[in-house]
């Protein structure tokens, strides 16, 4: 959809998830069994995964001030309960982190993805589009953080466009 970089660290998963759906065509990548294999989710699991897409989206939106959460899709910390955390400590320098207990586990990643994201302050900026037909992740580098759309030239444009044409009553 568009051409930003990929989110830091572990939130390129969380990045990619969200992703794996495109509103304005409705074409849904856990459709195919690569997008599935892409994130080890098994043809009995999809639904749990899209339940936890839709969350992540709705995490993002909130990440852009896009109002309350979304009526039908459980809350992310409720999806997140049962993906249990270990703390690993390098024998090496002695830095700790917060792992995936089940690595084979989609909701375990993103749990872990989102726990480095907070560690690293960086959570918050990943964010979903304004427009209504796109809410694709992104994440915001902009210095002030607060960017609106995944592409200004698509998005972005398309926006400024319409209220444009709305002051001018066109």
């Amino acid at each position: 959809m568009n051409d930003r970089a990929p989110a830091p660290g572990g939130l390129g998963l969380v990045q990619a998830l969200v992703n794996t759906l495109d509103l304005e065509s409705g074409a849904d990548a856990l459709d195919a069994a690569e997008g599935r294999e892409r994130f080890g989710v098994a043809a009995r699991d999809v639904a749990a995964a899209r339940e936890l897409r839709e969350a992540l989206r709705v995490a993002c939106l909130a990440h852009a001030g896009h109002g309350p959460h979304r009526s039908g899709v459980p809350p992310l910390s409720q999806l997140l309960a049962g993906a249990p955390l270990l703390v690993t400590v390098s024998p090496e320098d002695g830095s700790a982190a917060l792992t995936a207990a089940e690595p084979s586990s989609l909701a375990a990643r993103v749990a872990s993805a989102i726990a480095e994201g907070v560690a690293a302050g960086t959570w918050q900026r990943l964010k979903a589009c304004e427009a209504a037909d796109c809410h694709w992740a992104y994440y915001d580098r902009s210095p002030a953080g607060r960017s609106r759309w995944c592409d200004m030239g698509v998005c972005g444009a398309r926006a400024k466009m319409r209220a444009y044409r709305a002051r001018k009553g066109k």
